[in-house]
């Protein structure tokens, strides 16, 4: 199952993005490998930048954090304490540095019980629920992944996780909610990156069940890239899905090709020259 964009960012800290992952069943699609950096969601603009410009705009004197925050972003910080009560607010900072920093490791377990932690602080906390949510579709509990991230994404505003929702959908079997979700980000919008990754998510709820006509409409024909991202590899996979099950054997095993030689360790290869060969 797959996560996407790193290259490589840990989810709540230091010069770090939004962790994305979707696709998670996809079909072999299960890299946790790099994460392609993402504009923050938090208020003010992100990462060093947007403190510079908070501190600009506040006269150049800037708060002195908690030790708490230590290797977190200070508008995750700021965000945090604006909707945290005072004496809760170096708990819930201690609570979500470990979360991230046990995201980070892989150790999502172990994150889900840091957020959770945190989340009993500070319950109105965008990052909080963010990370919560991915650890655990990490961890495979679609249910709690899916009501974690869409409170982060009414909290945040952002679609950045509308995929991984929909994935999440896919695991729970509730094919026509995935179909409800697609249709809310088609109005809602998002990123380049992100759009990639509905897509494949998509595609692949398509190819659950039975529309490979619209699995392939959707897919399209992904353009080769010298440097792709995971969601370029991620999008190729599901194309060579789509090509073998339609009995396109060639064309099929082009797009496999081109992930192969992208990225040798690509997850779910040996699944997908099996479909091809049967093809």
């Amino acid at each position: 199952m797959s996560q996407s964009r790193d290259r490589k960012r840990k989810p709540g800290r230091k010069g770090s993005s939004q962790p994305q992952a979707s696709g998670h069943r996809t079909g072999g699609s299960t890299s946790k490998a790099r994460q392609k950096p993402q504009k923050s969601h938090r208020s003010g603009g992100g990462g060093r930048n947007g403190d510079r410009n908070r501190e600009k705009e506040s006269g150049g004197k800037a708060r002195k954090l908690p030790a708490a925050a230590e290797g977190l972003p200070r508008h995750v910080v700021e965000s945090l304490l604006r909707v945290t009560p005072a004496a809760r607010q170096n708990a819930a900072l201690a609570a979500l540095s470990a979360a991230a920093e046990a995201f980070s490791e892989g150790q999502y377990h172990v994150a889900v019980r840091k957020a959770e932690h945190a989340k009993d602080l500070s319950s109105r906390d965008a990052t909080i629920r963010e990370i919560l949510g991915l650890s655990a579709y990490r961890v495979g509990d679609w249910q709690k992944a899916l009501q974690e991230l869409r409170t982060f994404r009414r909290l945040s505003g952002e679609t950045t996780h509308m995929p991984v929702e929909m994935d999440a959908l896919r695991a729970l079997d509730r094919p026509d909610d995935v179909a409800v979700v697609w249709q809310e980000f088609r109005k809602l919008g998002g990123g380049p990156a992100v759009k990639k990754e509905a897509r494949v998510v998509y595609a692949s709820h398509l190819i659950d069940i039975g529309d490979l006509e619209g699995a392939s409409e959707l897919a399209g024909s992904p353009k080769k890239s010298a440097d792709p991202w995971p969601e370029d590899l991620r999008l190729w996979y599901v194309a060579a899905r789509i090509a073998a099950l339609r009995g396109e054997k060639e064309k099929a095993r082009r797009f496999a090709e081109d992930v192969v030689l992208a990225d040798p360790s690509f997850p779910g290869l040996d699944e997908l020259d099996r479909l091809i060969d049967a093809s």
